[in-house]
């Protein structure tokens, strides 16, 4: 049984998985930059602990720093929360080698499911090797990273070659790994994923459709569970191909397996290894807490054969500190007002007269509805 968790990460996430710890009697610490000293998440935990180094995102990104915190805080285990080492096998590595508990799926899952060519591979997919006028468009990645860096659309095949090296410049920039492959460029389709959820002794539960297709920038704003309109056989389909994903890499803990979805015909993208952003409209559609779910399956318990039945409908939007004016470019300065009506579920980092500064994400929060039906959940929204 763990006593302590200490969360790798800041802002909204480190808040909500302090959240379900203090509902559970155990105690949380928090890791902190300077500029973060004050931070919401660093004045909820019961510890915190300053991390040596620049005031940015970098020091989250300090595995060792993190480990030693853990050890001297007297903390148990590790949560991830998602972005920064959420997905580093390295860093798993270090928890696990530290006699830590890794509040997350095996290293070896990780690596094997961070590079999207090696993922596409054990679900039996190749990616195009030689590209004719026949198979155009196709869509240029980057094996390693995500966010549409790396990310091109080819529509004519002279342009392949450049759209290759620019694509290679910048996933090397972006996460140090040039690799690119070719796939397909799916026109119109919609960004459609399954939760999934896993413990050690061999059960895996599909958690349901999630819809993410409302994208800025290739980062998602809106979300809602589950995905309107799939037919039942396609969603069969879905749960399927997620739950094989899962079992090929004897998957342990909540991942989310992503698909593009054009008619009634489902693409595989990628694994994410980790808790999503947007895990709360499952949450709210299936009645439970997936982090305490994710800190059941870490102490070994196992999981009911079957899972919850879903109900209604559930919407997130993300609220960003943003200028609609200027192309919806980050802001900075003091947040005044934070506040929704009675009925909505908040999460957040941030508070009344917290200031947002220049480091970190601006997103503020999630705002999420949950209702019967999708209508009821929009209009709640």
């Amino acid at each position: 049984m763990m006593g302590t968790v200490l969360v790798a990460n800041r802002g909204e996430i480190a808040c909500r998985v302090f959240r379900t710890c203090r509902e559970l009697g155990i105690r949380t610490v928090a890791v902190h930059s300077d500029a973060d000293e004050s931070a919401l998440h660093a004045r909820v935990a019961d510890t915190a602990v300053r991390l040596p180094g620049a005031a940015s995102s970098d020091t989250y990104l300090r595995g060792d720093l993190i480990v030693k915190a853990a050890l001297a805080a007297g903390a148990d285990a590790v949560h991830p929360g998602y972005g920064f080492l959420s997905e580093n096998p390295g860093f798993a590595r270090a928890v696990i080698d530290a006699g830590l508990t890794w509040i997350g799926p095996p290293p070896e899952a990780i690596e094997a499911m961070a590079s999207k060519t090696r993922a596409k591979e054990l679900m039996g997919i190749e990616p195009l090797h030689e590209v004719t006028e026949a198979d155009l468009p196709v869509l240029v990645k980057a094996a390693a990273g995500g966010g549409g860096r790396g990310m091109r659309v080819v529509r004519r095949i002279e342009d392949l070659p450049a759209q290759l090296a620019g694509a290679r410049a910048e996933a090397h920039s972006a996460f140090g790994d040039g690799e690119v492959f070719i796939e397909p460029y799916v026109e119109d389709g919609r960004h459609v994923e399954v939760q999934i959820l896993a413990d050690t002794h061999g059960t895996v539960w599909a958690l349901g459709t999630r819809d993410c297709s409302l994208q800025r920038r290739h980062q998602k704003v809106v979300e809602e569970a589950p995905a309107p309109g799939l037919k039942p056989e396609l969603t069969n389909s879905l749960y399927e191909m997620a739950v094989r994903a899962a079992r090929a890499v004897d998957y342990v803990g909540a991942g989310t397996v992503e698909f593009l979805v054009a008619g009634d015909t489902p693409h595989f993208l990628e694994m994410n290894t980790r808790l999503q952003v947007e895990h709360p409209v499952t949450e709210a559609v299936y009645g439970i807490d997936l982090v305490a779910l994710q800190l059941r399956v870490a102490e070994g318990h196992a999981l009911d054969i079957d899972p919850p039945r879903a109900r209604g409908h559930a919407v997130e939007a993300r609220l960003y500190a943003e200028d609609p004016a200027r192309d919806w470019a980050p802001q900075t300065g003091t947040l005044h007002r934070l506040a929704v009506p009675d009925g909505i579920r908040l999460d957040t980092g941030y508070t009344d007269g917290d200031t947002i500064g220049v480091h970190y994400d601006p997103m503020l929060a999630k705002a999420v509805a949950h209702a019967p039906t999708r209508a009821e959940a929009i209009r709640k929204l």
